[in-house]
């Protein structure tokens, strides 16, 4: 429930930053700074930041929701990141400054580096909070057009402290790993709403390509996918709620693993649905593609995830059936 009415705050937050005009000027180095200030004065960013800390001291299960509205919006916004850095400071004992915020593991490339006011850099269990302006930047941007910039620390950062040890020594990638596979799950899920609405609406032979039973296959395969990256995160997000974060590797990858094979498909079908009018500048679809193809890519690839599930299960004691449903259970006091 929780989940729900965030993500419906949310959605009503960035009603006019959801269209084609704000992610293409966001493409072209345009920050949405009017969409930025309306989530921001909800203080959604501070969704993971226990309320000793000033925070709304929410589980990962309860923003899975609010980042798959986030993704279904193509993401215009640095929103994601931030609760994630946010949750990483507040673990490490440090206060998150206000303002745009970010992080990544240290010598990776930052998402929305040169728009962020604070850069969040995680080295192991080793936290940094580093003042964006003391840092030398080289500008990039993935396939999705999305900055993604690589820092040089040039002085001593703001503030620093350590993960404990629920959080592990690749906490940066599994966070990054688990809030993409929300974000996946979410741009999914709007990228079926355009390929549906395409097919009953566009004809062929007098009547709506939807009536065909091929494209109606595809379309319940392309269903199928969504529900599947949907499921797969919420519960990775439980059971880093459940064991912390370092112990539910095994969801985490399960979840990443499946979102990005969700999302080769999902696009795949999407495109081919809504064939060459989906590429057009002018289009919705290709923005979120291209997010689903950038996405899949951070925070660890399939293939980096199936070699981490694969190590995990032959070092587990004991049968595979045993493995998979002990993951259930939980944890004893």
């Amino acid at each position: 429930m929780i989940g729900a009415e965030l993500a419906d705050q949310m959605a009503r937050a960035l009603a006019d930053a959801s269209d084609v005009t704000t992610l293409r000027l966001l493409e072209a180095g345009a920050f949405p700074q009017a969409a930025w200030d309306a989530l921001d004065a909800l203080g959604l960013g501070a969704a993971l930041v226990p309320e000793a800390r000033g925070g709304a001291g929410l589980g990962f299960a309860d923003v899975m929701q609010l980042l798959e509205a986030l993704g279904r919006a193509g993401a215009p916004v640095p929103l994601a990141e931030g609760i994630g850095a946010a949750a990483l400071l507040a673990a490490a004992g440090i206060e998150p400054p206000p303002g745009v915020l970010t992080f990544a593991a240290a010598g990776a490339t930052i998402p929305w580096g040169r728009h962020a006011a604070h850069v969040v850099l995680v080295d192991g269990v080793r936290v940094t909070l580093h003042a964006a302006g003391s840092l030398r930047w080289a500008h990039g941007s993935n396939i999705a057009r999305e900055a993604r910039d690589t820092p040089t620390v040039t002085g001593v950062p703001l503030a620093e402290g350590m993960l404990p040890n629920a959080w592990g020594s690749d906490a940066a990638r599994a966070l990054t790993a688990m809030l993409r596979s929300a974000q996946i799950a979410g741009a999914l899920q709007a990228a079926l709403a355009l390929a549906v609405d395409h097919a009953n609406t566009r004809k062929q032979f007098g009547r709506p390509i939807g009536r065909f039973q091929a494209v109606q296959q595809q379309l319940a395969v392309f269903a199928a996918e969504a529900s599947a990256a949907s499921v797969a995160a919420s519960a990775a997000a439980r059971a880093a709620d459940a064991r912390g974060l370092a112990d539910a590797t095994f969801e985490i990858g399960c979840a990443k693993v499946t979102a990005g094979e969700a999302a080769a498909k999902g696009a795949a079908i999407a495109h081919q649905v809504l064939a060459a009018m989906g590429i057009t500048e002018e289009h919705a679809l290709h923005h979120l593609t291209r997010r689903l193809w950038s996405w899949r890519e951070e925070g660890g690839s399939e293939r980096f995830w199936s070699a981490r599930i694969g190590a995990l299960v032959q070092s587990a004691p004991g049968p595979l059936w045993t493995f998979l449903t002990s993951r259930d259970q939980e944890p004893s006091a």
